[in-house]
């Protein structure tokens, strides 16, 4: 379940970083955790009383339980058998729960938030250093065929109904923030009122810091940096999530213009359109939330997401935005805190 190409998706999330403690520094009652998961890293900071050995082995199941739901690099999990036609699984409370938040970022994003435009996104062959492949009318008419949210339904009994048995769900434009999300709820119900869960730069934070009882700080990196590392803002999160979309270290540069643009997808139309937007960040109440809308932000026109995100006041972004050869950056009413 690594980070997905939703919005021409081989995209790496806008990298955040937070101050990791050295030993010496780190609280008695202050404990982390650190590994690899859904094809990234994580780090977990808490301060449970829970022996360490026991809370890693909880997290490790939900990893597996998650994996086996929601994966689409596991061929035996649910989301890959109904992907390959099997019309008999009987979906998880998990993936009911992905599949409800991305019919409700769908639908208030009006179609620009998709879980089934991967056909799209692997007919134009995105990636790193690539040119598109030429994708022709009629290709993309077929295309477009096997994409739309509405086309997929979840039945009361658990099944997955696709108007089209090729149709691909991917959900890992927002499976990794409910890992995460996930894995912040087990910590709360040990017992934990601080605690920190980031998984491959998707994060929730709840409480504060042990290291100065102040909310958890996170440093969000440059996309101008040179050879030295450099943070375009630091911000404070306390009983929320925080989210990031972009592709800045792999866009591409206009030969005419000398403009830098990334690719990305539009659902509603099956084009690929240069786009300006490097990279999105949103903060939300959940990161599950917050994940799918950075998507999304990526996807559709600047103006209109700045609308959509200030009509909301469960959620603030930050877009990172090429202009010519400056970078420009654009907030939300609600982001700074």
């Amino acid at each position: 379940m690594q980070s997905i190409l939703t919005d021409f998706k081989w995209w790496i999330s806008l990298i955040i970083a937070f101050a990791m403690l050295s030993c010496s520094q780190i609280p008695k009652n202050a404990k982390s955790l650190q590994g690899l998961a859904l094809g990234t890293t994580y780090n977990i900071q808490y301060t449970s009383e829970i022996p360490e050995v026991q809370v890693q082995k909880g997290v490790d199941s939900l990893f597996y339980v998650l994996n086996k739901s929601l994966s689409t690099y596991l061929p035996n999990s649910a989301i890959s058998k109904i992907n390959s036609g099997d019309t008999t699984i009987v979906v998880d409370q998990h993936f009911k729960k992905v599949f409800n938040k991305a019919t409700e970022i769908w639908q208030a994003t009006d179609g620009y938030f998709d879980p089934t435009v991967g056909a799209l996104v692997n007919a134009y062959g995105f990636g790193p250093e690539k040119p598109l492949n030429l994708v022709n009318q009629y290709q993309q008419d077929s295309l477009l065929l096997l994409t739309g949210w509405e086309k997929v339904r979840l039945l009361p009994n658990g099944l997955i109904k696709k108007q089209h048995p090729d149709i691909y769900i991917d959900f890992n434009a927002l499976a990794k923030g409910y890992v995460v999300d996930v894995i912040g709820k087990y910590l709360a119900e040990l017992g934990d009122l601080n605690y920190m869960v980031e998984i491959g730069g998707e994060i929730v934070a709840y409480g504060n810091s042990p290291k100065n009882n102040k909310p958890w700080k996170i440093a969000i990196d440059d996309p101008a940096q040179g050879n030295e590392r450099k943070f375009i803002q630091t911000l404070y999160l306390k009983n929320q999530a925080l989210a990031s979309s972009g592709n800045y270290r792999k866009y591409r540069i206009e030969p005419v213009t000398g403009q830098r643009f990334v690719h990305s997808i539009n659902p509603l139309t099956g084009l690929a359109i240069a786009s300006k937007t490097l990279s999105t960040s949103v903060k939300a109440r959940d990161c599950m939330t917050a994940d799918a809308w950075a998507t999304a932000l990526m996807v559709m026109p600047v103006e209109m997401g700045k609308q959509l995100i200030e009509s909301r006041p469960d959620l603030a972004a930050f877009w990172v935005i090429a202009d010519g050869n400056e970078i420009d950056l654009l907030v939300s009413s609600l982001w700074k805190n």
